[in-house]
């Protein structure tokens, strides 16, 4: 799952419609390897010699997912964050591949091909479970792994990410696609806010209004649904498949040092799979956002941010015998950092599970 091709910077050999939204400081880049073509989003470093990182996006999401969060540690790492075949600003892949298998692949070949780890891994949803697929197979690439709400498989998935799983059924993407042809951007921007967000309010008027030129962008691109459709096939096959190459047998393989994070109201990936994904993980730090929604790292980025550079502390300690950790006494001990904008009756339930 390796490849040692030299990257080049190439158009996409698919036209693009729209503009992609480039926030300050940042900058886009399409990378060619054989087969597929993936842009990148970056960030200039504070300093020269940062490790690198490497982000990766969700279902329907994009490098754009990460923007609220790269700027809060550019004096810690330097940021990429890749936007996956058929997804943001990246064509289809040549093949048609959009496994969980095949995303991983694609992370994998990029970091090969540039040279760029071992890395500082992070993965959000569907990302999650390619990045973790990635540090499972790979562990030579991988410095440390941040899940943000990791797609990895539940036996009993919530009522509200069952559409989104429906998704993988042939035929059914068409028929959405025919059901929704008269909802409007804004429409829909609403109802990926309310699925996503712990509280839709937190998205800003000018956070709304760039969502809805992105989701009007997104849906003139021919191949949008069927990148979708593809993807959460993956993530369904990804779920049933067992032995050596199911996604938790490969979670206990991970040797990075891992931090998980998790959101009291998500509505796609269980908030009660944080405490399995913390024993799955052999050196793992668990924070719990208990009014935070799918995507904590654009809700609530100062403390994702945070959390990481609590990871960060325990890889390098200070000098002096002392040790700031997010996590227990020693690597492979599950700490558990519970912060939330309140301390609400209703932030102590949810810290709980309850």
């Amino acid at each position: 799952m390796s490849s040692t091709e030299s990257p080049h910077l190439s158009a996409a050999v698919t036209p693009r419609v729209g503009v992609v939204k480039v926030a300050a400081g940042e900058r886009l880049r399409s990378v060619g390897l054989p087969g597929l073509s993936l842009t990148v989003r970056s960030r200039p470093p504070a300093r020269p010699g940062l490790p690198p990182a490497l982000l990766v996006h969700g279902l329907g999401g994009s490098s754009q997912n990460w923007s609220a969060l790269m700027p809060l540690l550019d004096d810690v790492m330097e940021s990429e964050a890749l936007d996956l075949p058929g997804f943001g600003d990246s064509p289809p892949p040549d093949d048609g591949g959009y496994s969980v298998t095949a995303h991983a692949r694609a992370v994998i070949r990029y970091l090969d091909s540039t040279g760029r780890g071992p890395a500082h891994l992070f993965g959000n949803s569907l990302g999650g479970a390619v990045t973790t697929r990635v540090a499972a197979v790979r562990p030579d690439l991988v410095r440390s792994l941040t899940l943000v709400s990791p797609a990895l498989p539940e036996l009993r998935v919530q009522r509200t990410a069952v559409p989104t799983a429906l998704l993988a059924v042939p035929g059914v993407a068409a028929l959405f696609t025919r059901l929704t042809r008269d909802w409007s951007p804004e429409q829909r921007v609403r109802g990926v806010t309310a699925l996503c967000y712990g509280d839709p309010g937190r998205v800003t008027p000018d956070g709304f209004r760039a969502a809805v030129e992105e989701m009007e962008r997104r849906m003139a691109l021919p191949y949008f649904w069927q990148a979708m459709a593809r993807s959460a096939r993956g993530i369904v096959d990804a779920y049933t498949l067992g032995g050596q190459h199911g996604l938790w047998r490969q979670a206990e393989r991970v040797l990075a040092p891992t931090l998980l994070v998790y959101g009291g109201r998500d509505q796609l990936v269980s908030y009660r799979m944080a405490q399995r994904a913390s024993r799955a993980f052999r050196d793992s730090r668990l924070l719990t956002l208990p009014d935070a929604g799918h995507v904590a790292m654009m809700e609530y980025p100062d403390l994702v941010a945070g959390a990481f550079r609590g990871l960060l502390r325990d890889l390098d300690p200070p000098s002096g015998g002392g040790h700031d950790s997010v996590g227990g006494d020693s690597g492979r001990d599950i700490g558990q950092a519970v912060v939330g904008p309140s301390d609400t009756d209703e932030s102590a339930d949810a810290q709980t599970g309850s």
